[in-house]
């Protein structure tokens, strides 16, 4: 038996409240009609559920009471059912099995996660830490965890965890911190993902002494990058950005091979470096502008973000280009002069990961709160 709504997330928690009132754990495998629908019934310009059934004219009496929504639901998910009942299956959310559970690790404790940001760790029956994750919805990818029956790996750790600990943070960029610190101090076993891997920008002097940016593989080169990316398209197309705002030459940035000069001093957007004829001081100072900027032009900031609740907020401190620690200020720290923000910070001692973590965030984040002292 198959519990369905529309948003189902919602009202399936409301009746597993209800039921746990009275001392009935409530577990049914669900499905959502909003993503069955968005997946079987494409192009829609809204899958709310009031303008959905209008759209596909199915009569919607009593909206926002129990039954008039309740039967429009059906209405939907009978087209849904008849449209295409075999991806539907594959639609439906799984409820976890008890049984399936180590014998140390209650169903109710997955229960008791909250679905926010933050970082979480697995333990096996020895207090061995065998995995760290980070999410911005920790009790969803835990779950997920022991859904993922797709290899033989994940259905062995899923035997293995006996424990599970987490901690809220509210900040994305320091959940990514915390874990960066576990991985790095315990390597877990299961934390494959680990491993060296992705693409970064590197730069070297060339034999004529001009310097010289390139992408490369971080698990073929020994040295850090200076910032890093998950695939080596995403990598490419920085550099190319790099290039058109800094009047770069293409072939010293290894993005066309050629013997004279580059396509972009055909242009006139590059000084020709290319052909010896913007000189070595020249270039290399635009080269050293652009590292300086990526390494946070040696500023002393904050990276203020949300915290674990309401009360507070989340602080990332950068000294002087140096990742000097993270912590968490009540709402009216902003009262006080940002200099004094330090009694906040739970000091660390900076490596290359958390730079380029910290980084990485920062290119990414196209909107972030940050305080310049």
């Amino acid at each position: 038996m198959y519990f369905v709504a529309h948003n189902v997330a919602f009202d399936y928690g409301v009746l597993r409240v209800e039921f746990k009132s009275i001392g009935i754990d409530f577990r049914r495998s669900h499905l959502c009609t909003v993503k069955a629908s968005r997946q079987i019934i494409p192009g829609k310009d809204s899958y709310s559920l009031g303008k959905l059934t209008r759209n596909l004219g199915i009569a919607l009496v009593g909206r926002h009471r129990a039954g008039g929504d309740a039967l429009a639901t059906a209405h939907l998910f009978k087209i849904i059912y008849e449209k295409d009942k075999i991806n539907l299956d594959k639609l439906v959310q799984k409820e976890l099995n008890p049984t399936d559970l180590h014998p140390n690790l209650a169903i109710e404790v997955l229960d008791d996660i909250p679905n926010r940001t933050g970082i979480y760790q697995f333990f096996n029956e020895e207090n061995q830490l065998i995995y760290v994750g980070k999410s911005v919805h920790i009790k969803k990818n835990i779950e997920q965890h022991f859904r993922n029956l797709k290899s033989d790996q994940s259905i062995q750790m899923q035997k293995e965890i006996s424990r599970i600990e987490f901690e809220l943070t509210g900040s994305e960029l320091i959940a990514t911190l915390k874990e960066t610190e576990l991985l790095k101090q315990h390597a877990p076993k299961y934390n494959r993902a680990f491993k060296k891997t992705g693409f970064g920008l590197f730069n070297y002097i060339d034999g004529k002494g001009y310097n010289r940016f390139y992408i490369g593989s971080i698990s073929k080169v020994n040295e850090a990058p200076t910032i890093s990316f998950s695939t080596k398209k995403e990598a490419l197309s920085f550099l190319e950005k790099l290039v058109e705002k800094n009047r770069l030459c293409l072939k010293l940035c290894e993005l066309e091979k050629t013997n004279g000069a580059c396509f972009h001093y055909g242009i006139k957007k590059c000084d020709g470096a290319c052909i010896q004829e913007e000189d070595i001081t020249s270039y290399n100072k635009k080269c050293n502008a652009v590292i300086d900027g990526l390494n946070f032009n040696h500023s002393t900031l904050y990276i203020v973000e949300k915290g674990r609740d309401r009360s507070e907020r989340s602080l990332v401190y950068i000294k002087n280009g140096i990742v000097e620690g993270f912590g968490f200020a009540p709402f009216h720290f902003n009262s006080l002069k940002a200099k004094d923000w330090e009694e906040f910070i739970s000091f660390t001692k900076e490596n290359k990961d958390i730079r380029m973590t910290v980084k990485s965030y920062l290119r990414k984040k196209k909107e972030l709160n940050i305080v310049y002292i």
